[in-house]
């Protein structure tokens, strides 16, 4: 492939075997090309014939498949410590349950500013690496009004899409409506001006219907946008909570009633699924046949964090979204970038289109399904963000 890094002006991807946008209008385009220019993608079309316009520098993609870079909504980055052993004795037999947070929320207050940065920023990369362009970062493994602010600030450091996530569970020693009282008060007022989004875990184990709700509650009325940790251990009230109050997204879905499923495809409210939760805790899988059936809009994410799904790769999600989740191989693309963009009520990512970011991962494959058809393998060749090289 060849190769010239842009300085400024206009640059041609061209001889891109297959193109996969994510826009509807067009969301797959043979034997095409691309223009990027300040940035965004300034135009897209054939590859050959009298139509391709003028460019400063030409990149020859030599028929590789081209999508654009993945849009992870869902990830928890700022954190110390290591859960080896829980993931080891869950593999022996050992139930999943919310209670091992606890243990990352005693690493992550012990841990220096500069070591949770640089943890965060080794994840970020790692991402990267593999395709992810934009990712979404929490908090809540402070659960402190400082510990939660100073996650926050870390993670603005590598994203603007930081979500205050106070509300992961009640930490030991608090009581739980004290704790409500604590998250919708000082630590909301402490966190707000790092945040772009609150969440809320509202699981058994964490927070019920009547606290959850209170809490993104106090979140919107702060100016944040909402989401919700839902369905993930059993069926609850957090998706209906999610629509009652026009939540971007409500993650995990696992366990769901006919009701929740109306009530997202009513709403709008992106249903976000995080398969590699479900692969390294062996639970059922989420049913993505039957959300894509209804009309939800889904999205996949990593749900990277130390507990529950310590992987950094969408390429691997997408994999066990096709195999697990019965979602072909175009919805599983699709919603690893439109749908992660969508969860972020963004659209100016996760899709290539003129006027869009110039956020694209070159593929070492000519289609976008070798990313489930040969599982485990590195296929990101190249990943650009912003018009610029940068795997």
């Amino acid at each position: 492939m060849t190769s010239d890094e842009p300085a400024g002006g206009a640059t041609l991807f061209e001889d891109i075997g297959l193109l996969f946008t994510a826009d509807p209008e067009h969301e797959e385009i043979a034997d095409a090309a691309l223009i990027v220019e300040d940035g965004v993608v300034a135009w897209i079309g054939p590859s050959s014939g009298p139509g391709v316009p003028a460019a400063d520098r030409r990149i020859g993609v030599e028929g590789r498949a081209v999508i654009p870079g993945f849009v992870d909504s869902h990830a928890h980055l700022v954190f110390a410590g290591d859960r080896t052993a829980e993931f080891a004795a869950r593999m022996e037999g050992l139930p999943y349950s919310a209670g091992g947070i606890r243990t990352t929320v005693a690493a992550t207050r012990e841990a220096a500013d500069a070591a949770l940065a640089a943890n965060a920023g080794a994840l970020v990369a790692e991402m990267l690496a593999q395709g992810t362009t934009t990712v979404e970062i929490k908090s809540g493994y402070g659960l402190t009004v400082e510990d939660e602010r100073r996650s926050l600030e870390i993670a603005g450091r590598f994203t603007a899409e930081t979500t205050y996530l106070g509300a992961h569970v009640v930490p030991p020693g608090v009581g739980a409506d004290d704790y409500v009282s604590l998250v919708t008060g000082p630590m909301l007022e402490a966190c707000a001006p790092y945040a772009r989004w609150v969440d809320v875990f509202c699981e058994r184990g964490a927070f019920d219907g009547d606290q959850s709700r209170e809490i993104l509650a106090a979140g919107i009325g702060a100016g944040l946008g909402a989401r919700i940790h839902a369905g993930q251990l059993g069926e609850g009230p957090g998706v209906r909570i999610a629509c009652e109050l026009g939540a971007a997204s409500a993650d995990h879905c696992t366990h769901l009633t006919d009701a929740d499923v109306a009530a997202l495809a009513d709403s709008g409210v992106v249903a976000t699924l995080l398969p590699g939760a479900e692969f390294s805790t062996r639970s059922p899988y989420p049913d993505a046949r039957r959300l894509l059936g209804a009309g939800v809009s889904v999205a996949l994410a990593t749900d990277c964090n130390p507990g529950s799904s310590f992987t950094s790769s969408m390429p691997f999600c997408v994999a066990l979204a096709v195999r697990e989740m019965r979602m072909s191989p175009k919805e599983a693309v699709r919603a690893a970038t439109a749908g992660g963009a969508r969860a972020l009520r963004r659209t100016d990512v996760g899709v290539l289109r003129v006027g869009a970011r110039a956020d694209l991962v070159i593929l070492s494959a000519p289609s976008y399904v070798h990313l489930a058809y040969r599982p485990g393998v590195p296929l990101v060749d190249q990943v650009w963000k912003d018009g610029a090289r940068v795997v």
